[in-house]
């Protein structure tokens, strides 16, 4: 019995979940470089919600941004990378390890928001051309949610090592965008950060629109921005920019998404980004896959 009910539980949340607390989001990228075309990702985060999220309020990708649903998360990347480099080849393995915690708070004038994260990021060498290394970040953020479904938020970032990378910005905007943030960042430095994020309904129909937008000053200055078209609550497409002002080999990304949700409760996606090389054979290009599943 015990077997038959979580099975039909198990059932009832991939077929038609209209409430949800756990979200667990696993996604690869693919890393085709000048360099080499063989280097891969993967990454896993799970989160859980304090209160149950309800999905029908809008977009289902936006549903606990729509409902101020505080949260806890855990996140890990895995990456793969080798390259020549002089004086031998790079081999790299690398592990990023992450945990968030996410709060609304309801007040007399806006609902307040804050959020405390943590990543450590391992990079395992696997011969002499390639050392070990070691990095932490700690990132805190407050704001609020100055007019419906539009956040407002500004934050401060240290990172003791530049090779500390955010686990949680990997899964949400892919690992060159990461990289990009770590290089603007730069080693032993506290940077500053803003961001805006807004969903809204578009009049007449059941579409809505997404705008993103964020700013880092730390060693340098980088700037990101997104935007989604969700043309069906299940259904969305998207496009996003990043750039540096650090003097790095690639100082600038450009992406786009697709992601559907073939239920409520679970999601399949798909992105691609270009991060092109200044005066250096360093191109980048990224696909990736993911998927999520909410219960």
């Amino acid at each position: 019995m015990k077997k038959l009910g979580l099975a039909t539980a198990l059932l009832l949340a991939m077929t038609g979940a209209q409430a949800y607390q756990f979200e667990v989001q696993g996604q690869s990228e693919f890393l085709d470089t000048t360099e080499n075309n063989q280097n891969f990702t993967g990454a896993v985060q799970g989160t859980y919600y304090f209160k149950n999220v309800d999905a029908t309020k809008g977009p289902l990708a936006e549903a606990a941004f729509l409902n101020q649903a505080s949260n806890v998360a855990l996140a890990y990347q895995y990456a793969q990378y080798d390259a020549p480099r002089a004086g031998g080849r790079s081999d790299v393995e690398s592990h990023v390890y992450g945990a968030k915690a996410e709060a609304y708070v309801p007040t007399k004038l806006v609902p307040a928001y804050a959020s405390v994260a943590y990543s450590h990021t391992h990079n395992d060498g696997k011969n002499a051309a390639t050392q070990d290394d070691n990095g932490d970040r700690y990132a805190l953020e407050l704001g609020a949610v100055v007019a419906p479904n539009f956040l407002v938020a500004v934050g401060y970032t240290s990172v003791a090592d530049q090779t500390s990378y955010d686990a949680f910005n990997i899964l949400s905007n892919g690992v060159a965008k990461a990289a990009l943030e770590s290089g603007t960042i730069a080693e032993d430095q506290d940077a500053i950060t803003a961001r805006t994020k807004y969903v809204g309904a578009i009049d007449g129909t059941n579409m809505a629109v997404g705008f993103e937008a964020g700013l880092v000053y730390g060693e340098d200055t980088m700037y990101n921005l997104k935007t989604d078209l969700y043309l069906t609550p299940a259904l969305s497409v998207g496009a996003s920019y990043a750039e540096t002002s650090a003097n790095t080999d690639v100082d600038s990304a450009w992406g786009a998404n697709v992601n559907y949700f073939i239920t409520p409760a679970v999601a399949v996606g798909a992105s691609y980004v270009n991060a092109n090389a200044v005066d250096a054979a360093r191109d980048t290009q990224t696909v990736g896959v993911n998927a999520k599943f909410r219960f």
